[in-house]
């Protein structure tokens, strides 16, 4: 059963899949609690709020069994030019994944349900408690990195994951183990420390959460070492030797608009409002909004 589950899996599309016994995450309990007292999640109140279901499968989906995770890779097929230009991160252009990817794992979840009596799943992508960093790691998709990033030893960290808990009981893989070794070259490159400790990360001065979550106000150290990034970062996926094995997406819908490929810092400057919407729409840039994009550019551009 397994092994036709992750047959379907790459079939749909999904670069990897694997499988985790349903287990509390207990030995990350004194991790978590040590990173919510030192406020490092910012203004993410739900990562406090719902710590304890995040930690315990078993409160989201009474009588799991088995917790499934995918990757999906969202690699752009060409770079954009950041000779004068600004620079966005690798996954903004893209159209929002989250319901996206939900819709990919919906046949999967029908396979499951096929598989036995009664079988109930639970998806998830960037929704919901689940801690997917750390299933992804015991499904043996990938590591969580020094950078906090999932990787997968064969393709790199550019992926979204999903995460399905499912009453069906099916064989665990073997965990990833961790291949960071003695490098640190993802915490060298952050330009604000914000990976200050290894496997550990401190959101308030993530380049990524400061450009891009409405309402959030920018501390002047983050501002200083943009280093002309006006949503997202990468830089510290981008140090990370891992990553020379990425591959382009094949997902267009994760492929942006290819105007973006002849902007310049001028006209990043003079971005209109239309001219935002036609570039971002069903992006996450859009969700974030016109004004922050615009403020941004403007803290890179004064």
């Amino acid at each position: 059963m397994k092994e036709s589950i992750r047959k379907y899996a790459l079939e749909l599309g999904f670069s990897a899949c694997g499988f985790a016994a349903a287990t509390p995450l207990d030995s990350l309990r004194d991790f978590y609690r040590h990173f919510l007292e030192e406020e490092r999640h910012a203004t993410m109140g739900y990562l406090q709020r719902y710590a304890s279901q995040r930690l315990d499968p078993q409160q989201l989906l009474p009588g799991v069994r088995t917790i499934i995770a995918v990757m999906m890779n969202y690699y752009p097929p060409a770079l954009i030019p950041e000779e004068d230009n600004f620079i966005l991160s690798k996954y903004a252009p893209g159209k929002r994944y989250p319901q996206y990817i939900k819709g990919k794992m919906v046949p999967i979840s029908g396979l499951l349900a096929s598989m036995g009596e009664n079988v109930q799943s639970n998806i998830y992508v960037d929704s919901g408690p689940v801690l997917e960093k750390a299933w992804a790691q015991k499904c043996g998709i990938g590591w969580q990195g020094k950078h906090t990033i999932v990787i997968n030893p064969r393709g790199g960290s550019f992926f979204y994951i999903g995460i399905i808990l499912t009453t069906l009981e099916l064989e665990p893989d073997l965990p990833e183990t961790d291949h960071c070794g003695k490098c640190s070259r993802c915490m060298e490159a952050c330009p604000t420390g914000a990976i200050d400790k290894p496997y550990q990360l401190d959101i308030r001065r993530c380049i990524t959460y400061c450009t891009s979550v409405k309402n959030t106000t920018m501390p002047e150290e983050v501002r200083r070492n943009l280093r002309g990034r006006i949503y997202g970062c990468d830089i510290c996926q981008d140090a990370c030797p891992f990553n020379r094995f990425s591959k382009p997406s094949a997902e267009t819908h994760f492929h942006p608009h290819p105007d973006l490929s002849k902007m310049s810092k001028k006209d990043w400057i003079n971005l209109s409002r239309e001219r935002f919407e036609e570039l971002f729409a069903g992006t996450s840039v859009a969700e974030s909004g016109y004004e922050r994009l615009m403020q941004n550019v403007g803290y890179v551009s004064g």
